[in-house]
Order: structure tokens, then sequence, then C-alpha cells
């Protein structure tokens, strides 16, 4: 029996646009090198990275070591203020620098759905990278995969940041101490708002945009004035609130916060008020909270109030001391009506999907 066989030559390569990622583009071959080179290294071109090794090779460094990662699936990748890019380097810098540590290196894992316009890819990356350079941080190492379509949502997005800690610095909850002041950096909930109102198509009045931002220069500013700073942590999801009651219950102290110091600008207060919202629970991306001795609290006012991210910083309030057995953790808020209001920890969260 005779057998006939095709000598027509098959293109290896799955045919498809070549505006979108495929598959091929996580197969570690001839795709996955033109993703490579053509954007990731094109925009964080730096010596770390293009050597293109297994492991980014860095220079040791003085002080104590600080590593934080995170992980970003905003929806949508692009709001009012910032987008997954800018927010991805934001967000972990923050991170380091709420312990006093100035950030050094990042790492970028990238999953990609397969039909994502590499237009959008492109975009994103810019932006990361432009945010990189501006914040002074390298991105050393990174990795891409790419999911089946459907499986994913377009681009999420791993970090890892290393940053260095003077050995002369000292923050964390350990050191909060009844007395201390609870100084908030700005005003609250505006990211999160941009975000779902970018998603939801939603127009309120007023201009709300994320506050997105660097923290890492206002950190060092007051941390080179010799203000003594007891702890710090930024203001992320669950907002001001969550943030209050995890620092609560780590020590084992009360807080008190004063409602009326508490700065909510108007177009966030407004959309809150609509979608009944609590804007002490809604994410911020470029807000944190200092706590520190009561003497050091107008000189870094002071000083807050020279950086533009900082201008609106307040005093709200202070951490207390109980002698209840077992202890009482519980995050008070004082209304504008002299009225009190306890702040738990919600059971989940108020907006998903918001870094």
């Amino acid at each position: 029996m005779s057998q006939n066989y095709s000598l027509e030559p098959q293109c290896p390569l799955p045919l498809a646009s070549d505006d979108t990622i495929r598959l091929a583009h996580g197969g570690g071959g001839r795709l996955m090198q033109q993703l490579i080179h053509e954007i990731f290294l094109k925009a964080f071109s730096n010596s770390y990275l293009n050597a293109l090794q297994d492991s980014a090779v860095l220079p040791a460094q003085d002080g104590r070591l600080a590593m934080t990662t995170d992980s970003y699936v905003v929806q949508p990748l692009f709001f009012p203020g910032g987008d997954i890019g800018s927010l991805a380097v934001h967000g972990t810098i923050n991170d380091l620098a709420m312990m006093g540590a100035s950030p050094r290196y990042l790492s970028a894992g990238f999953i990609l759905e397969e039909g994502l316009p590499i237009a959008t890819l492109k975009q994103v990356v810019s932006s990361m990278a432009k945010t990189a350079q501006d914040c002074g941080v390298h991105i050393v190492c990174g990795d891409t995969k790419v999911v089946d379509r459907g499986k994913g949502d377009q681009i999420f997005i791993n970090t890892t940041g290393l940053g260095v800690i003077p050995s002369s610095v000292d923050i964390g909850p350990h050191r909060l101490t009844p007395g201390d002041r609870i100084i908030v950096s700005g005003d609250l909930g505006a990211h999160g708002m941009a975000v779902l109102s970018q998603r939801e198509g939603l127009e309120f009045s007023g201009d709300l945009r994320s506050d997105s931002a660097p923290l890492h220069h206002v950190v060092t500013d007051l941390l080179q004035q010799d203000i003594s700073i007891h702890c710090m942590r930024d203001l992320t999801r669950g907002g001001l609130a969550s943030a209050l009651n995890e620092l609560a219950t780590a020590v084992q102290r009360p807080m008190t916060i004063e409602e009326p110091r508490i700065p909510i600008s108007e177009p966030v207060r407004g959309a809150c008020e609509i979608l009944g919202l609590d804007p002490l629970y809604v994410a911020n991306e470029g807000r944190f909270a200092i706590f520190l001795p009561h003497e050091h609290v107008d000189e870094a006012l002071s000083i807050l109030h020279r950086h533009a991210v900082s201008q609106e910083a307040t005093d709200i309030g202070e951490i207390g001391v109980t002698e209840s057995t077992p202890p009482q953790a519980l995050v008070t808020l004082q209304t504008q009506y002299g009225t009190h209001r306890i702040l738990d920890l919600l059971s989940g969260e108020q907006l998903p999907r918001i870094c």
C-alpha cells in the first residue's frame, strides 16, 4: 500500500496578527525573544538587566536590606491619575519607604492574556519605565508568562522591591507608644473612587484623580531632619480605618481619631455619599499615616507641607492607654457631632480590583 507524504513546508509559529499577544510569546522561542528585546529591554534598559542572566547580580549595600513584593490586578488598566504600570512602581517603593528604606531595585513579572493588544502592553511598560526612572530605581530582572484567552484579564503585574535602611533608622509597630500622635499625609479616598468611576463609567462633580505617587522622598526628608518616627503605614487596600485596626491589634492599644480633622476632598466625599461608601475604608496609593511623639508633630507637619504629595498633611488623633484585661485594641472615631463610633475591620473589600 502506498503512502502519500506532504513535503510542503510548515510554519512553526501560529498564524495570528502581529499586533496582539499570542501563547507563543510565552513559549521561550523566537516570539518571546522579540517581546523581551523589543519591548521590555528597550524600555527598562540598564546594565543589571541587559546582562540577561538567570539572576540580577547587584552590588553590596551598606545598611540593612528591606524587601517587599506585591501583585497588581487593577481594572481598568488606565484611570485618571495613573495606570497599572505606574501603580506597580509606586506601590512597591512606598512599601519600602514605610520602613525608612531608600528603594534601589525592582523586579517585574508580567502575566499576559492571549489577545492583549501589543500597543496596550507598550503603553503600560513605557509608563512603568518612566515612573521607575523618575523615582530613581532600576528594574533589574523580570519574567513573562502568557495564559489562554479568557483565563486572565489583559495584564497582571508582580513586582519585588529591594531597598536599604540606614543603620540609625528603626521604624515599626514595636515602637508604637501611648500618647503617639497620628498624622495622615493628605486627603483620603481619591485613588479608590477614581478607579471605580472609570470602571463603572460614573460621572461625579469635581475632579476625581488617583493619588498614586511615590512617598520615599518625603520620608527621606523627615528622617534627615531627625524627626522621631515610630511607625508608618501606607493606606492602600482597606484605607485608613483598616491600617489603624491592623496596628492597634498588633500592639494591643486603642486609637482615637477626630473626624473633623481628617482631610477628605469634596468630590470624594460626595461620590462616597452617593454610593453608600465610607471614605475611611477606601484605598489610597499616595497617602500614609505617621506615628510619632507629640513634641515632633509641628516640625513634621512643616516638612510634610513642603512636598506636593503631602501638602494637606494633618494631625488627626493619638494612641491611647488601655488598662482593661484583656486589652481593648479599638479604633474609635470622634465624630463632628461629639459622638463616638468604633471603626472595625470590614469582612471584605468595599472595592475589589483597586490595585
